[in-house]
């Protein structure tokens, strides 16, 4: 079986990364804390999850047609702090020098371009790392996702079984089950007085939203006829709103080639580690990395010392020495 596709969820794990410490700069003053702390991540994965096929996905502006369905789509989202707008290019180097392919498409959201590719994919497991639950509704046998765990403590691999656990219903009703309670992170409004314990109850009574929303007498006597009297808009519109394009771009089609993965470039990573003062991640890469060829003292340092000259005394000096 080939390798298996880690797919990465970028902007949810660089914002992730952002709020995750606050304050880090280097000595020029340069925010660094996005940085860094993606820069784990890339390298945890790499330790962890080396596989040679994957790409990064990235969001690409608003996407029409949801905006059509609902023109207040995302408009309650703040804009991007600039210190973590200053991080965006140096993380999208890094990214590239671990060997990533950084994808990205006009009308795609990078959660559509996850889901196309997922499904495309199907000669080996998939693993996406985010903790959108938008993404759980791709969740089955072979499509787990990885979510960064509390404290930087690796990853909690999501599959069906913890994927119900954690919202009581199954990957194939996550879409309904979203549409009903909403998204306030996207500002999809979900039905008044439904939330995750009731919609879940609500799925699990009567099934899928397609089969009692054009029959409400079969939700006649409960406790949900009427809160969901006249809501059949809503959530047909929601449902379109939160269900996952799986459609690839055309560009996209020769996956092989779209999913090949570079060896990392390690010299260039400890470069980058150098120039932003990522110490600490600097000192957990290949020893061969980590050496600066402009440090003349590491370069000697690397080579073996000459034994001394017969004429040469204990704590003397010879002509040439540099102290």
């Amino acid at each position: 079986m080939p390798d298996e596709v880690i797919l990465i969820d970028a902007y949810s794990q660089i914002f992730r990364a952002f709020f995750a410490i606050r304050m880090l700069t280097n000595s020029r003053g340069e925010p660094t804390n996005a940085l860094f702390v993606f820069t784990r991540l890339l390298l945890h994965i790499q330790q962890t999850y080396s596989t040679a096929r994957g790409a990064m996905l990235f969001d690409c502006g608003k996407v029409g047609f949801r905006l059509e369905l609902n023109p207040e789509y995302k408009a309650n989202r703040p804009p991007m702090p600039d210190a973590l707008r200053a991080q965006i290019p140096v993380i999208r180097t890094m990214a590239e020098a671990f060997g990533w392919p950084l994808l990205e498409e006009p009308e795609f959201e990078a959660d559509d371009l996850i889901a196309a590719i997922a499904r495309a994919a199907t000669d080996a497991p998939v693993r996406i790392v985010s903790s959108d639950k938008d993404l759980a509704q791709l969740v089955d046998d072979r499509v787990h996702m990885l979510s960064p765990a509390a404290g930087n403590a690796g990853f909690e691999e999501r599959g069906t079984e913890e994927i119900v656990k954690k919202f009581s219903v199954p990957p194939s009703l996550i879409v309904d089950y979203l549409s009903l309670i909403g998204d306030s992170s996207d500002n999809i409004p979900g039905v008044p007085g439904i939330g995750p314990k009731s919609a879940a109850q609500l799925l699990t009574q009567f099934g899928p939203i397609e089969q009692w929303i054009d029959h409400p007498e079969r939700l006649a006597g409960s406790k949900f006829e009427k809160k969901l009297a006249g809501t059949a808009e809503l959530l047909r519109r929601n449902r379109k709103l939160i269900q996952l394009r799986q459609d690839l771009p055309a560009r996209f089609r020769n996956l092989d080639a779209l999913l090949h993965r570079n060896e990392p470039d390690w010299n260039k990573i400890a470069g980058l580690c150098r120039e932003y003062e990522l110490k600490s991640i600097l000192k957990e890469l290949p020893p061969d990395a980590t050496a600066d060829p402009d440090d003349l003292f590491a370069a000697a340092a690397a080579e073996p010392p000459e034994p001394p000259r017969p004429e040469e005394k204990s704590g003397g000096m010879v002509q040439g020495e540099l102290f």
